[in-house]
């Protein structure tokens, strides 16, 4: 049987990441940037108000909060008359003048010699004059131009995955659109006489097509494109007419139900000729039968996986996940690992690397992670669809290792985290 290790590396030599494009900014969320977008603007564009207040010059509150009387004793108030209002948006310029304050709103443009902005809380809050009871410092509560982004300045980087962040500070440059790595087209097909679509009732010996609909949802959460084409016949000359068609339009293509008894002789016929294409055992539990190739004039990467929707997802998983995030542009295609205390027995299949289902936790008193196998790891458990439903992990257990006992420490993949 071939290796994990040797497979992954024949599978993930044929990722190729689909040309650069350029999309608007409110399709690129997800994607990775494939520019330094470098903005032409400042921004904030103009000085501005931060806060709702007063603008004023600071020179002018300086004496603000001091114990100043007049002669009788009396405590005397700074005070400043207010002299207009500006409200974010306002497009009319305001002059002021010394000892003088106009009240703005938060975004508001600065009026010219204005340095500061007095909190409404500095002050009574008047509305034609007002009584200043603390001072501020030149610059206080004012988002100077360019104090965000210069002109010049990188606002995304290239290779930088674009989110809500991003696209917010790509629109603030006034940036429309953005070069990115596209998410690669794969197509999903299943094969299988007994398969029915989930819109009609089973007959007898006939079951819902499980796979289309699993490994196209574990593609999107990859990052790809997906088309389900669902189900084919495994006549030859049908299933060789809806490959082609999709090899035309896929970076990848992915068919279930295509290795094991007689469904396998009917796909190597369909596909004969097609191009590069084995099936081998791979030292792997579950979904050791696989197959792998590139086909069609682009030499497509087309992968054949198991019946078993467990086995196919877990291949999936293993090998045509990273060959997705590799064409995505990632530099970290494969699952983050981190090592876990079993909370009971473990046992892997020997010979194979084993990858179980798995509850991952956390021990609240010392902060360390723990693992709850679900379900069994034998070869007959290996159907059971619910027990993966529940798992947020896999336990991945290394060819020569069969046997834990609780408390030990193994190596956890971490699946698609539940929000």
């Amino acid at each position: 049987m071939r290796s994990v290790e040797d497979q992954l590396i024949k599978v993930t030599a044929a990722a190729v990441a689909p040309r650069p494009v350029r999309v608007a900014i409110s399709e690129a969320q997800g994607l990775l940037c494939a520019e330094d977008v470098v903005t032409e603007r400042a921004l904030p564009g103009f000085d501005q108000a931060a806060i709702d207040g007063y603008a004023v010059r600071s020179v002018d509150v300086t004496a603000a909060g001091v114990d100043v009387r007049d002669e009788e004793g009396e405590l005397i108030d700074l005070t400043l008359p207010v002299v207009g209002e500006v409200v974010a948006g306002s497009r009319q310029p305001i002059r002021l003048q010394p000892r003088q304050t106009v009240r703005v709103d938060t975004g508001a443009p600065m009026p010219t010699l204005a340095d500061a902005v007095l909190p409404v809380d500095f002050t009574d809050g008047g509305r034609a004059r007002i009584k200043v009871f603390e001072p501020v410092r030149s610059g206080d509560y004012v988002r100077r131009v360019g104090d965000d982004v210069q002109p010049g300045d990188v606002a995304v980087r290239a290779g930088t995955i674009i989110g809500a962040v991003q696209v917010g500070l790509l629109a603030a440059v006034g940036q429309d659109k953005v070069l990115v790595h596209p998410r690669p087209r794969l197509s999903v097909i299943s094969i299988g006489g007994e398969l029915i679509d989930i819109d009609r009732t089973p007959g007898p010996g006939q079951v819902y097509d499980v796979n289309s609909y699993a490994l196209a949802a574990a593609a999107r959460d990859a990052g790809a494109d997906v088309n389900r084409v669902g189900i084919v016949s495994a006549d030859p000359r049908r299933l060789r007419d809806v490959v082609e068609g999709q090899l035309v339009r896929s970076e990848v293509v992915v068919i279930a139900g295509a290795v094991g008894g007689w469904a396998s002789d009917q796909v190597r016929e369909a596909l004969d000729g097609l191009g590069e294409l084995e099936v081998d055992r791979v030292a792997m539990h579950p979904g050791s039968v696989q197959g792998f190739g590139r086909l069609g004039r682009d030499e497509v990467p087309t992968f054949l996986l198991p019946a078993n929707p467990v086995s196919a997802l877990v291949v999936f998983e293993v090998m045509v996940r990273p060959l997705i995030r590799i064409a995505l542009g990632r530099r970290q295609p494969m699952r983050r690992i981190v090592s876990a205390r079993t909370i009971t027995p473990i046992t892997s299949m020997p010979g194979r690397k084993g990858y179980l289902r798995a509850q991952l936790l956390r021990d609240e008193a010392t902060g360390d992670y723990l693992v709850q196998p679900l379900g069994s790891s034998n070869a007959g458990s290996s159907h059971l669809l619910a027990t993966l439903a529940e798992a947020n992990s896999l336990i991945v257990v290394e060819p020569e290792d069969t046997d834990f006992r609780t408390g030990d420490e193994v190596q956890v993949a971490f699946l698609a985290q539940r929000g």
